[in-house]
């Protein structure tokens, strides 16, 4: 499931404009959560965070700047305090900053449709080999 949704916003980055929603994921990779239920919201914003914890650690950018919460503008709290865990900055501050995600975005597109760096890293296997 990691390998699915890591791949599905490497394509958004690099063909899509915009932001996607959490309910556009689920429904557009196929992952088959309900996002009704607590628990399953919550399992998909874990595994969003794992992705982008192992893309930042690789040195490339955060996934998961491309999926929006609905009812906010942009990412909620769980998203800063992953760039706060990451060591971006506080995510109180970070959130004030007007232009952080629309910088994290930018960085990620362009990272991603740079025909080197999806040639390279768009396939990895580490994910395969974790199971959700």
């Amino acid at each position: 499931m990691l390998d699915r949704i890591r791949k599905h916003l490497i394509l958004f980055a690099r063909q899509q404009v915009g932001t996607t929603s959490y309910l556009n994921l689920v429904q557009e990779a196929d992952l088959g959560f309900n996002l009704d239920n607590t628990h399953e919201k919550k399992r998909l914003k874990e595994v969003l965070a794992e992705i982008s914890e192992a893309e930042y650690a690789a040195g490339r950018p955060i996934l998961s700047c491309l999926v929006t919460v609905a009812g906010h503008k942009g990412q909620g709290d769980t998203f800063y305090k992953l760039c706060e865990q990451l060591g971006l900055g506080e995510w109180r501050d970070l959130r004030r900053q007007e232009d952080f995600l629309k910088n994290l975005r930018a960085e990620c597109r362009a990272y991603w449709q740079d025909d080197a760096n999806f040639a390279q890293f768009s396939q990895l296997s580490e994910y395969s080999d974790r199971q959700a």
